[in-house]
């Protein structure tokens, strides 16, 4: 086997630094994509969940303006919810 020269082995070594330095920058910019990968996947379902929230909530209220439309329920509504009576009608409430 050959001797290697000192400028050799001072290339040879300093590639090797260079390279096992790069393998590190690599690996860890990778993991920090993947992490922030992760979490942003996460906060999508959460807003995912929370945008169906809303949804169902515009719905129910939706639902709610079409029912106030009829003079019926409003009429009911108001007796339940602000103790108006009709004529002749004797309001009771009981504390739950």
């Amino acid at each position: 086997m050959r001797k290697m020269s000192q400028k050799t082995k001072f290339r040879v070594t300093f590639l090797t630094i260079v390279f096992i330095i790069s393998i590190v920058v690599f690996v860890s910019t990778t993991i920090s994509y993947v992490s922030q990968i992760i979490k942003n996947n996460n906060e999508i379902k959460d807003l995912n969940t929370v945008f169906n929230e809303k949804l169902a909530e515009d719905e129910n209220l939706k639902d709610e303006i079409n029912r106030l439309q009829d003079p019926e329920y409003m009429a009911k509504y108001a007796r339940e919810k602000y103790l108006y009576s009709k004529n002749g009608e004797i309001i009771i409430k009981i504390e739950e």
